[in-house]
């Protein structure tokens, strides 16, 4: 260890706890280049790990999902539930890390999807719930087929949208040449997993049939679906061989063109030769007209890009437009492209906001050192701490496979504050001694000794701080440990650069000054004043200890009052630049019914497109986020101007159209922002489930919630999400009529399900492109239940044909369009809006007593959408922020080697916590995930300051000083410090409270949280840890208390 000097006695003791730091900064003084060396390879190696980073909008916060799917045609919702859902949800219950189970039984189709917490293995998942799937299989209908088991990724979602039109071309002639010409380019785009199509009208060969003309001939459904397949089949011919030669034989019998399946012979008879085309008409159209996609209200075709889980986006998005400018030279004059929906703009805006506050933030932090030094070179030295402290983050964030993100962008923003704490204390401490008369070197050797300890105990709280959050589950435990795992790897490198490269640059350039110049001497003058004002007041406090303490207590006690004040929700609503509409009609509507409505809804939100309207373009589609082939319903996306060309918020827009979208008759349709966290639920923005034993008693429950919240007042249009209104046929078939008759269940289920359904009889070839052959009654014979006496059937036995109507009895009803579980309860979802001023907060605590009052105790009540966020997040942040305290002062404790110190710092995290509430209060934001990471990092903010105070003050004692002595000349000599550091964070943080652009109100929230909190607690520490040292600090040790007494009794009894 390098000796002190003899100027310096008592300081040996002092510093004999910085032992292992002073060998760093002796070794950075007495060999620089290697300083330098090691901090450039930091940020060497930091801008190799950028360029390796995925950009996303947030970390991958999606938990993985398991899809299990299964058919059972013929069967109807209630059957599907008891003999398949019902038993999958037992078989998959007990599997490792399912967080929810939830399912959906409509008429032949069952649903499950199982939601695993965040960090479980989606491939280790997806095979567990195989192989418990493989077990129950047996136990299924053997009419349905065989479970389809899924894996759902993060990014299965389109992350664009481009729309295909012309003047000159119908959808289906778009669909073919998109296929043919455009997907297969855009699905070799690096980070592209695949294409899919929005408003599709393929291509398929429709048969459409005639009942009349069919009996009139002596045909059936059945019969000309078998002799399709039959007919319209390439055979292989084998091959003629000779001794010289060898030739295949093929015998091609397809059938391609409309006028060759019209002349296809059904049957040859008394009566002559019945062809296709006498029972029925051929047309080349579509394979289904239950799809379109509109774009300012004119049809369109749209290519969805769903990226890889690993790419990208933002270069994804790149080259996706790059490949349509490769396209552009080659497509037809009549169709132009454009791009309606693009989430790669949203990222790359508020990336390129945080990037904006990124300098801001290092400029104002600029600005703080200078006034305080009032030199160049010295206000260098700090600064140029934090290239290299950010640089040392990246590699850690590669390592652990984190990507280039908001959050982490957060945290750099944050890091500029922070990173420059720990080269000012060991800059001010130097500029201190070489202003008191030592030589430079001199300086920057003694004062980095001095302040070694202070340093290190910053960053280990600071680092602490975040343990907690590592080991949170969920979606926002992976977004704290991002933010927090990044912040603290910079906080370390800014330690490391304080301890080698500080110190060398202070030798290098700090100076003496004289501050001759007229601004140096008024800033000079302004600061003397404010340590001769803080002096007295100091004194005043250390006299009248007690009002101090009542002080503190009456600040902490306001938080108590402040929390109730302040309102929660999950997070703030964000500008993204794109909001959603739906709409859904009564069950039973048509789609040309939901066009009707869809363009009334695009004629109300017109003016906002004009010219000097906010929204750009305008997107729908039908079916919309309903279940499939649902084409009652609809969604509409809105997608605005770029923030710096509009004035009205996307927030405003919503506001206003959901109030003139409430009048509609017709239908229900409400506007929603885009919801935040990458969440995929595009329902009402309060979403509450009701849970039963079976569906009787869920939806008794939920009407009658739903009733309770209705007369509340408090919420928006209510409404249930089950209601017996689906209009359905059921059709009830007579065993012993059939079997007299000659027939059986499957010879009338087939001729129906051909008649009334889209029956795939064959396919065709054209260029390489293989499309359906359909089959399916004429729409204006398929319209009523009379139409069942239409369709015949031939009988086994007899030949003759009979009307399915002679077999069958029928009933119109109204049933649920599906049947849903929630955790394996029948369950029924309400869902509402919230007015204006109301939170998520607000909506789940005034639901949950209304509950509580009106629901019987076998009811259960869950959430769902951001609600079931918002509850699974609530509960835990106030055990992390609680665990954080503990974590900080657990690592004081073992530096300071002492249980009262620790106390002393930590009992002032309540005026930060007074402090932001405060901030949040006044600025009317609320109590959301932003604000609480703020909330936590105050934590370590607010530690940081006291070990500022309580450090020198032990060192002052130890070299002499009484307690009171100690406690006031360490809050004297630290002000300019504490000062400094707490100003640059709060400079820091004061782009992120004011600056707007994309994705702005997130970051006001922290902000605001950091400005308020470290502004109030910084203000009273500097009074409350002297008082309270002075009164407490006596009962505390020295930390070298046990060593020396065990030195001590190790001499005085010497091992024989």
């Amino acid at each position: 260890m390098a000796r002190l000097p003899r100027s310096a006695p008592r300081l040996r003791q002092a510093s004999r706890r910085a032992g292992p730091d002073m060998h760093l900064s002796d070794l950075a003084l007495r060999r620089p280049v290697f300083a330098w060396v090691a901090n450039l390879l930091i940020l060497v190696v930091g801008v190799w790990s950028l360029t390796r980073l995925p950009v996303r909008q947030y970390p991958d916060i999606d938990p993985p999902v398991v899809s299990v799917r299964t058919e059972y045609v013929g069967a109807s919702s209630a059957v599907v539930e008891s003999e398949i859902t019902k038993r999958i949800e037992e078989a998959v219950a007990g599997v490792q890390g399912v967080r929810s189970i939830s399912s959906t039984s409509r008429d032949g189709n069952s649903a499950v999807d199982i939601e695993f917490e965040i960090g479980r293995d989606i491939e280790f998942a997806s095979a567990d719930v195989r192989d418990q799937i493989a077990r129950v299989q047996r136990s299924l209908p053997e009419d349905a087929l065989d479970p389809v088991i899924e894996k759902a990724s993060s990014s299965s979602a389109p992350m664009m949208w481009i729309a295909l039109r012309s003047d000159a071309r119908n959808a289906l002639e778009l669909t073919d040449f998109a296929r043919r010409e455009m997907i297969d380019a855009l699905s070799v785009v690096p980070g592209v997993a695949r294409i899919q199509i929005g408003g599709e009208r393929r291509y398929a060969m429709r048969v459409w049939l005639d009942p009349e003309r069919m009996a009139a001939h002596g045909v059936t459904a059945s019969e000309i679906a078998a002799r399709l397949e039959a007919e319209n089949l390439e055979l292989p011919g084998g091959r003629l061989e000779s001794s010289t030669r060898e030739m295949t034989v093929r015998a091609d019998a397809r059938l391609a063109r409309p006028e060759q399946f019209t002349g296809l012979i059904l049957r040859v008879g008394a009566g002559g030769e019945v062809r296709l085309g006498d029972v029925a008409r051929v047309e080349l159209g579509a394979a289904s007209y239950r799809t379109g996609l509109y774009i300012a209200g004119q049809p369109a075709v749209g290519m969805g890009v769903v990226r890889q889980s690993t790419a990208n986006t933002l270069e994804v998005a790149q080259g996706v437009r790059a490949a349509l400018q490769r396209l552009a030279p080659s497509l037809p004059a009549d169709i132009t492209t454009a791009v309606p929906y693009d989430e790669s703009v949203f990222i790359q805006a508020s990336i390129d906001s945080v990037l904006q506050t990124l300098v801001e933030a290092v400029v104002l932090v600029g600005i703080v050192i200078l006034v305080f030094l009032r030199a160049w070179g010295a206000t260098l030295i700090p600064m140029l701490a934090v290239p290299v402290s950010l640089a040392a983050a990246l590699p850690v964030m590669a390592a652990l496979g984190f990507s280039v993100n908001v959050l982490t962008l957060l945290a750099f923003v944050l890091a500029i504050g922070l990173v420059v704490d720990d080269a000012i204390v060991v800059l001010e401490n130097g500029y201190r001694r070489l202003e008191g008369g030592e030589p430079r070197a001199l300086a920057a050797a003694r004062g980095t000794r001095q302040v070694a300890f202070a340093v290190i105990a910053t960053t280990v709280v600071l680092v602490a701080v975040f343990v907690p959050i590592s080991f949170q589950t969920g979606r926002v435990g992976r977004l704290f440990m991002e933010f927090g795992i990044t912040l603290a790897a910079a906080v370390i490198g800014s330690s490391f650069v304080a301890l080698t490269l500080t110190p060398v640059l202070c030798r290098s350039l700090l100076h003496r000054h004289d501050h001759d110049g007229v601004v140096s001497r008024g800033v000079g003058a302004v600061l003397s004043g404010l340590e001769n004002a803080y002096r007295t007041t100091l004194d005043l406090a250390l006299r009248w200890k007690l009002a101090v303490i009542v002080v503190f207590l009456a600040f902490c006690s306001a938080a108590i009052l402040l929390f109730g004040m302040v309102r929660s929700e999950l997070a703030p609503v964000e500008d993204q630049g794109a909001a959603i509409v739906v709409v859904e009609l009564p069950q039973g509507a048509t789609m040309d019914e939901t066009l009707v409505q869809m363009r009334r809804i695009i004629a109300i939100a017109e003016p906002y497109s004009g010219p000097d309207g906010p929204v750009e373009r305008v997107l729908s589609i039908v079916p919309g986020f309903s279940s499939p082939g649902a084409v009652n319903t609809a969604f509409i996306i809105l997608r605005f101007k770029d923030w710096s060309e509009r004035s009205t918020s996307q927030m405003q827009v919503v506001r206003e159209l959901g109030g003139k979208l409430r009048g509609l008759n017709g239908c229900f349709a409400f506007a929603i922002n885009r919801p935040s966290f990458g969440i995929r639920d595009f329902g009402q923005s309060l979403q509450a489930v009701v849970g039963a034993e079976d569906h009787e008693r869920a939806r008794a429950y939920a009407a009658q919630l739903a009733a309770v919240m209705r007369s509340s007042g408090r919420f928006g249009p209510v409404r249930e999400e089950v209601e017996l209104t689906k209009p359905q046929l059921s059709v009830e078939v007579d065993r012993d009529r059939m079997a007299a008759l000659g027939l059986t269940a499957s010879d009338v289920g087939d001729a129906l399900a051909i008649a009334f359904g889209e029956r795939k009889a064959s396919t065709i070839e054209d260029r390489g492109q293989q499309y359906d052959v359909i089959l399916q009654v004429e729409a204006d014979r398929r319209q009523v239940p009379g139409d069942l006496d239409r369709i015949q059937v031939r009988s086994r036995t007899t030949g003759q044909l009979i009307p399915v109507s002679a077999v069958v009895a029928s009933r119109e009803e109204g049933v649920p369009k599906e049947l849903k579980r929630v955790d394996r309860r029948a369950a029924v979802t309400i869902g509402t809006s919230l007015p204006p001023g109301s939170t998520i907060g607000d909506g789940v605590a005034t639901v949950s007593a209304l509950a509580a009052r009106d629901l019987p105790p076998s009811a259960a009540l869950s959430w769902a959408g951001a609600a079931k966020e918002f509850v699974d997040t609530s509960g835990g942040q106030t055990l992390m922020f609680a665990a954080a305290l503990l974590i900080v002062f657990l690592a004081l404790a073992a530096q300071f080697e002492s249980w009262i110190h620790p106390a002393i710092i930590i009992v002032t995290v309540p005026l930060a916590t007074t402090g932001a509430l405060a901030a949040l209060a006044v600025t009317g934001q609320t109590n959301n995930i932003y604000s609480q990471i703020g909330a936590v990092m105050l934590i370590g903010l607010v530690a940081k300051n006291g070990i500022l105070l309580v450090e020198f003050a032990n060192q002052l004692r130890e070299m002499g000083r009484d307690i009171h002595q100690a406690a006031r000349e360490a809050a004297l000599v630290r002000l300019r410090p504490i000062l400094m550091t707490s100003i640059a964070m709060v400079a820091g943080a004061i782009p992120l409270a004011i600056h707007g652009g994309a994705g702005s109100e997130a970051r006001q929230a922290i902000g605001t949280v950091i400005i308020g909190g470290l502004t109030l607690s910084t203000l009273l520490t500097l009074y409350i840890i002297p008082v309270l040292y002075i009164l407490v600090a006596r009962y505390a040790k020295p930390a070298s208390h046990h060593a020396d007494e065990l030195a001590r009794l190790e001499g005085e009894h010497p091992e024989s």
